[in-house]
């Protein structure tokens, strides 16, 4: 489907991220279709803040697709609802075989609730014998193929990859920057509005492994680790965002209550 012109800025689409303090400062939300990165070092949350994003539109009746390609579907489910994240509002459907893709998209016909899909592509990495580890387009074919066929049978809007680093060595890019132009171009033809996690260095010296990420995104969501004082303080800020006026001031993230809150401007939550 061709991306449309729209004749007024409120005819723009928008997909909360659910994040209070933080959607009323891009609009209400990403722009639909739109391929945004989720960048971040190790612990800043990433995951859950992409989780969440899926989580709450599910709740709202839409269907989702989340690719894990390292952390198991328990491991990421155990830790969310440790986050006291209601599953039972949603229809969650774990993927752990590619034999059962088929049943369990047939199965989704039959749900009122909205469906978040997480399929283990860890498991499924080791269940599968056939694919030649040597040619680095066959697991990102499949993951292709995995993420087209879900989005055809059960009508996806949304999509999160975990993550492009666990994507990079499991598929070994050759040649980066016609590679990942046309990953981001596959997304961008399904319509599908794309989270795509990224490892930032420690140093925040860049966003993704190959900087070309930048450019071929629509937009750009940091997640940081702040010391302060003896303490650690998580911040978010939008880099930027296609389509968007937004501040792209930096804020204060926490999870209180069941819910993502983003503090406006930086302000630290312990002074």
């Amino acid at each position: 489907m061709a991306e449309s012109v729209v004749s007024d800025k409120h005819q723009i689409n928008r997909i909360k991220m659910h994040v209070q303090g933080l959607d009323e400062n891009i609009q209400g939300g990403v722009p639909e279709g739109n391929i945004t990165l989720v960048s971040g070092a190790a612990g800043t949350m990433k995951s859950s803040v992409c989780f969440n994003v899926l989580y709450h539109e599910a709740v709202a009746g839409k269907n989702s697709i989340y690719i894990s390609l390292e952390q198991s579907a328990e491991s990421l489910v155990n830790h969310m609802m440790n986050m006291d994240y209601d599953m039972r509002r949603i229809n969650l459907v774990i993927i752990k075989e590619l034999a059962e893709l088929k049943t369990r998209m047939a199965e989704l016909q039959d749900q009122t609730l909205g469906s978040m899909i997480i399929v283990d592509m860890g498991t499924i990495r080791k269940e599968i014998r056939d694919v030649n580890t040597d040619n680095n387009k066959s697991w990102l074919n499949v993951i292709k193929n995995v993420v087209k066929k879900i989005h055809t049978d059960a009508g996806c809007p949304l999509f999160v990859l975990d993550s492009l680093s666990a994507l990079y060595v499991l598929s070994r890019f050759e040649n980066p920057r016609i590679e990942l132009f046309y990953i981001f171009e596959y997304l961008r033809d399904m319509r599908i509005t794309s989270f795509l996690i990224s490892e930032m260095p420690l140093d925040g010296s860049k966003y993704s492994e190959y900087e070309i990420e930048d450019f071929l995104a629509d937009g750009i969501i940091t997640i940081r680790l702040t010391p302060f004082r003896r303490q650690v303080v998580r911040e978010i800020a939008v880099v930027k965002m296609r389509a968007t006026a937004c501040n792209n001031d930096i804020f204060s993230l926490e999870f209180r209550n069941g819910q993502f809150q983003a503090l406006y401007g930086g302000q630290n939550p312990l002074l």
